[in-house]
């Protein structure tokens, strides 16, 4: 009886989980069986795998195989363990050394000539690899500039098991190195002296860019709401090496990354249509959950143009990723998590017909109420600033100052953010959108007189708990764009301006 072992990983949404792969090539008649609950496509690895033995050159074992996959009582899915099943069983038969394959981490799929495929994941994948203390991974020779971007384990890409064979047998060279890592072309954004007048909704812009906090637009078409929206990403700080990280590892598992330069640095936009589905927003599938829209503009941004459009499910949604900043996505084989901390821009006109002048509106009251009711209270409750938008009175800034280019504001942007997180830095916190409501009543609670009006607003039943919680969060950004250590009451007043900014 001969026996191998070899590692894979099994992917749950973000979260990696290493599986050991034990081979047995003992006396029977020649067939294979894979224990340990392969999902279809890895049933159908025996043929895959066969096939590719055969055809590069290797003797398959004429005997009984019996590959198990542990843990035995987790789900594993998909082709990423073919590499890895070929290795083991010709390990198991003598025919390569197992000292190798039994400390290598092998992901990729086999095609019947022997080719290796790329598959999703392979960041994830290799992130729970070096967890689990694994010093050495072959993949897919296409997905080696993705998996370059883990430090601390050493990657080799094949093309083909022949090569991983005789790299196996001794033959160093046989597979390929990682290259120099390119860095992703940043794309041009558009500029904020493109957008002529509305000065408080370019203000709310900045305040919900310095804050990371959510913002709704209102206004007639052609008042500039859309490209005000698509121009917030520019204001946003370049991502961090973490951030960066979690955002190609959801960008890696739904197979949306570029080769050439897999690393994603800047903060990403996604602005679906308002007839998209709600799996399409936060994800769905059959079996495991994949990733939806805003688990793809994790750390970036969300646009719903025409929010007022969208169906009442598709933004009922988003409420408790808005609030928590990921998503749990039940399915028929289990519960997977996806990171979804992202900004939410809405932009939407007054009223169905729209007019470009609101006198010449043709909607009766209950039109009006029944359009902006898709905006329900709990999911506004979660919407920090509320901005109105006027029709355009002229197209000529020759009376007045140029239109601030988005370089002075993203330096201002810039610094509120760095004063947010020094502050709240050895909390784990980034943004001042992120800080969790006692804490703002506790340990930075502020003086009562600051509070005055808001306090008002809970005993009159303006505001809820929640709504007075995000308050608190835009007057610390107002103070940090006025460059102030703690806000005053005059911060505290203008935050509850945004929110009482009320669209129709």
């Amino acid at each position: 009886m001969a026996l191998a072992q070899a590692w894979s990983v099994a992917l749950f949404g973000m979260d990696g989980r290493m599986v050991e792969i034990e081979a047995d090539v003992g006396k029977g008649a020649s067939k294979m069986v894979i224990v340990g609950l392969p999902d279809a496509a890895l049933n159908e690895a025996k043929d895959r795998v066969h096939a590719a033995v055969r055809n590069s050159d290797e003797e398959w074992p004429k005997q009984q195989i019996t590959v198990a996959l542990s843990p035995a009582a987790v789900r594993k899915n998909g082709s990423g363990y073919d590499l890895a099943l070929a290795c083991v069983i010709l390990a198991a038969a003598r025919a390569v050394p197992a000292e190798l394959v039994r400390t290598t981490v092998m992901i990729g799929e086999l095609a019947l000539d022997g080719r290796v495929r790329d598959v999703h994941g392979v960041l994830p994948c290799l992130l729970a690899a070096r967890r689990a203390g694994v010093k050495r991974a072959v993949v897919p020779t296409n997905a080696l500039p993705e998996a370059a971007l883990v430090t601390g384990i050493d990657v080799l890409g094949a093309d083909e098991l022949r090569s991983v064979l005789d790299w196996l047998r001794g033959q160093d060279d046989a597979l390929r190195t990682p290259g120099s890592q390119e860095s992703a072309a940043v794309d041009d954004l558009p500029d904020l002296a493109d957008v002529v007048g509305q000065p408080e909704a370019r203000w709310a812009l900045e305040v919900a860019a310095a804050g990371g906090h959510h913002l709704l637009m209102v206004g007639p078409p052609g008042t500039g709401k859309t490209m005000l929206a698509r121009r917030l990403p520019a204001l946003l700080p370049p991502l961090t090496h973490e951030q960066s990280l979690e955002v190609t590892a959801v960008h890696s598992v739904a197979g949306l990354l570029k080769l050439e330069s897999p690393l994603i640095t800047t903060p990403p936009f996604f602005a679906p249509h308002h007839t998209t589905s709600v799996a399409a927003l936060v994800g769905g599938g059959v079996g495991l959950a994949k990733p939806g829209g805003i688990s793809r503009a994790h750390r970036g941004v969300v646009f719903l143009d025409e929010a007022c459009e969208f169906a009442p499910d598709r933004l009922e949604s988003l409420r408790t990723a808005m609030e928590e900043g990921e998503i749990r996505l039940a399915r028929r084989d289990g519960v997977v998590r996806y990171p979804a901390r992202f900004q939410l821009v809405l932009a939407t006109n007054p009223c169905p017909c729209a007019p470009p002048r609101e006198t010449e509106c043709s909607c009766p009251p209950t039109a009006r109420r029944r359009y902006f009711a898709k905006l329900s209270g709990p999911f506004m409750d979660r919407v920090d600033l509320r901005v109105r938008m006027r029709p355009l009175t002229s197209m000529s800034t020759m009376d007045g100052a140029e239109p601030e280019k988005t370089e002075h504001v993203r330096a201002r942007v810039w610094r509120a953010r760095e004063r947010a997180r020094q502050r709240w830095s050895e909390h784990g916190w980034t943004t001042n959108a992120e800080v969790p409501g006692p804490s703002l009543w506790r340990e930075f609670a502020l003086p009562r007189k600051v509070t005055a009006l808001l306090n008002r607003g809970l005993h009159s039943g303006v505001l809820t708990g929640r709504g007075a919680d995000r308050c608190l969060r835009v007057a610390w950004t107002l103070a940090d764009l006025a460059e102030v250590d703690r806000p005053d009451a005059d911060h505290v007043a203008a935050a509850l301006e945004f929110r009482d900014r009320r669209a129709a």
